[in-house]
C-alpha cells in the first residue's frame, strides 16, 4: 500500500459517519479506530481533528453525547446521532456518492 497522506482533515471530518447505524454509541477514539477499520486503513484519523468535528455536530444537533465509563473504565464522551444527524448524513452521503460518480467518470474518460 502506497504511503500518501490521507489524514482526515478538520474541513472533512464532519462528515466522517460518527456511528454506524448497526452500533452502539461510541467515545472518539472508537470512532476514529472504526473509521480506520472500514476504510481498510486508507484513512488515518487525527484526534484533534476528529475532537473538533464532533464538537461542531454536537453545536448542529446532530450528535448526542453523554459521558461514561469506557470498557478500560475511564471517562469518556460516548456520540450518538441524532434525528436531524441521520437525515443530515443521508444527504451528505447522496452529496459524496453523486460527486465520487462523477469523479469516477471523470477518470474514466480521461483513461
Amino acid at each position: 500500500m502506497s504511503n500518501q497522506n490521507t489524514d482526515v482533515h478538520t474541513g472533512h471530518a464532519g462528515h466522517v459517519d460518527p456511528e454506524d447505524s448497526e452500533l452502539e454509541p461510541m467515545h472518539g477514539f472508537g470512532i476514529a479506530r472504526r473509521v480506520e477499520q472500514i476504510s481498510r486503513e486508507v484513512f488515518k484519523v487525527n484526534p484533534g481533528s476528529l475532537l473538533t468535528a464532533l464538537q461542531r455536530l454536537e453545536r448542529a444537533d446532530w450528535l448526542d453525547s453523554e459521558w461514561r465509563q469506557t470498557e478500560n473504565s475511564r471517562r469518556a464522551k460516548f456520540y450518538t446521532l441524532t434525528r436531524a444527524g441521520r437525515k443530515q448524513l443521508e444527504i451528505e452521503t447522496s452529496d459524496w456518492t453523486r460527486r465520487a460518480s462523477a469523479i469516477a467518470r471523470l477518470l474514466r474518460e480521461e483513461a
